[in-house]
């Protein structure tokens, strides 16, 4: 395992392809502020440039995945003028376009609650894998605020009939009903979480690195298309993908009865 870099809000390894990222403040319920927004940018901006990294996994150190906005911090934004708050959310939103838009897939491992900003952070992650304690919630409306820089996630996640309950009622739900909503991929038992994650990083492991990442540029792109747009778009991807390094290994992979090199 090599650390890559030491940070103060949470943990960052690599190991066999696989990068960690634990939120670390099991204190305060790992509940994130300006340095916890600063850190995990800083790490996601390093993974996309990290050739060697396949797979990341999202999780929580302690009993919670993420309760939200810290409360101290919350505080402070009180006195905040209109431009600091714009500022301060705007760094926000960054992060989850960041990790919503990054080239290799995210696995939230959700050990435990994950409230406000901990929902959308769930919800930027491409899969999402929930342990059966786990509580989720859009609370944003019982403190007179909205759940604004995550909705394009939850509403992408969801669809905005079940937002549009989530998001007013402020309903704190189970994992179960995450699950039928379609925030959650899985639920098991917070002992299994550890094995269905790893099952879940060798299902990804086995596909292409390039073609996972032109899936993920499949999925941001083709909702805000039109037909007529969306044909050109997807024909020129797959007629450059078939060309490929990647894509002419993987055919042949197939036709020779072998793995691609890319499992190695």
């Amino acid at each position: 395992m090599t650390e890559e870099k030491r940070y103060d809000t949470i943990l960052y390894s690599i190991e066999n392809k696989i990068a960690k990222v634990y939120l670390n403040r099991p204190e305060v319920h790992n509940a994130f502020n300006e340095v916890m927004i600063a850190e995990l940018t800083d790490v996601f901006t390093r993974i996309t440039k990290e050739d060697e990294t396949r797979v990341v996994v999202l999780t929580g150190k302690g009993e919670s995945f993420c309760a939200g906005a810290d409360l101290n911090w919350m505080k402070r934004m009180i006195n905040f003028s209109y431009e600091q708050n714009l500022e301060d959310s705007l760094k926000l939103s960054e992060l989850f376009y960041l990790m919503y838009s990054l080239p290799k897939p995210i696995i939230a491992a959700v050990n435990g609650a994950a409230i406000g900003g901990g929902t959308g952070l769930v919800a930027v992650c491409d899969i999402a894998i929930a342990s059966d304690n786990a509580k989720f919630s859009l609370s944003e409306v019982k403190l007179g605020l909205v759940p604004a820089c995550i909705s394009p996630y939850v509403i992408r996640k969801v669809g905005e009939g079940q937002a549009r309950e989530f998001f007013l009622t402020g309903e704190r739900v189970t994992a179960q009903k995450a699950l039928e909503l379609g925030l959650v991929n899985q639920v098991v038992p917070l002992t299994q979480l550890p094995m269905a994650v790893e099952e879940k990083v060798k299902q990804l492991l086995s596909s292409g690195p390039k073609a996972i990442a032109m899936c993920k540029e499949l999925l941001k792109n083709v909702p805000g298309m039109s037909f007529d747009q969306a044909k050109t778009y997807t024909a020129e991807m797959i007629a450059s993908m078939r060309i490929g390094d990647e894509g002419q290994e993987g055919m042949s992979a197939f036709l020779e009865k072998r793995k691609p090199k890319w499992t190695n």
